[in-house]
């Protein structure tokens, strides 16, 4: 495999890594401020903060923006981490927009790090609980100081990324849970629909849609329902949406759109492009809907036009 711009060695991995213990006094003291005093002389300890999280920048960002207030963008924190690997040993200002947005990720994960992971059901695994991370502080001390090398098992998660062959594993589950919700409406309402399959090829659409109501032969509404915590796929599904809308106009001709999109949406990375959410709420023409609100879906629509029951 090729390295690329932007790789970093175990070397300089393992430099951060020992900033961030001597800054904890040997992850005995969580402490932000003294964090941050080193973070921003050795930018590396910031990945290896990372790292121990075992989040994506994106994820980061996420939970610094809804714990501090402070808008951390995903492309930000891309753009934080990818500076930081092209330069690991560059000091960085601490003034700007960038240095509170790094004072944002910092303090969140201290935080995180000296709590115990939450309980969760029994059918859902927390993100956090790793060996490392599970019992809060007191985990990340054991494991640091029982005498494996931690720093490399920290590089080589850095390097693969925790649960990430599981995150890919449940994917279409996550995905399922919201064409069930929107399968629950239509059903209860007594609407016709059918409901395509993964990458299957229906007559009369160049990209089929999740849902055609009331059919393929004679669409007049037509539901996509897209799940996205990344912005950059999130561009692709509105992309995606926008486009069934013009395949809408193109064959509706002088009557106007053969039929009307509708879009119901999950996950984070819908919230952070504006524009994209502008040209999805054009191509729908509003109607767009998430899980808080898709109990409204027949209602608010020309779906309701299909109702056989109360």
């Amino acid at each position: 495999m090729p390295k690329g711009a932007g790789f970093v060695e175990y070397s300089v991995f393992e430099r951060g890594y020992e900033v961030l213990k001597h800054a904890t006094q040997g992850f005995q003291t969580i402490d932000a401020e003294k964090i941050l005093d080193s973070a921003f002389q050795s930018p590396i300890s910031i990945i290896v903060l990372r790292t121990i999280l075992g989040f994506t920048p994106p994820e980061w960002a996420y939970l610094a923006t809804q714990r501090t207030g402070v808008e951390v963008s995903q492309s930000a924190a891309r753009t934080i981490d990818r500076k930081i690997r092209l330069a690991p040993d560059k000091p960085i200002p601490r003034r700007g927009i960038s240095a509170k947005r790094i004072e944002a990720l910092v303090v969140t994960a201290s935080e995180l790090l000296k709590e115990k992971v939450p309980a969760v059901s029994a059918d859902k695994i927390h993100r956090l609980n790793k060996a490392d991370t599970v019992e809060g502080a007191v985990s990340l001390q054991a494991v640091g100081n029982i005498g494996m090398p931690y720093s490399m098992v920290l590089y080589e998660r850095f390097l693969g990324r925790p649960f990430a062959g599981h995150r890919d594993s449940v994917s279409d589950i996550v995905g399922d849970i919201l064409e069930s919700a929107i399968e629950d409406a239509l059903t209860e309402a007594g609407i016709s629909y059918r409901k395509t399959k993964r990458a299957e090829r229906v007559v009369g659409f160049e990209q089929a849609p999740d849902f055609i109501v009331p059919d393929e032969f004679n669409p007049k509404i037509v539901i996509e329902a897209k799940i996205t915590e990344d912005d950059g796929t999130a561009r692709d599904k509105v992309a995606r949406i926008q486009q069934l809308y013009n395949y809408s106009l193109r064959d509706g001709g002088e009557d106007g759109p053969k039929y009307h999109v509708v879009a119901c949406i999950a996950g984070r990375g819908f919230g952070v492009r504006r524009a994209d959410m502008k040209r999805m709420l054009e191509a729908t023409r509003g109607k767009v809907f998430t899980m808080q609100n898709l109990s409204r879906l027949v209602e608010c629509t020309d779906l309701k036009n299909y109702r056989t029951r109360p």
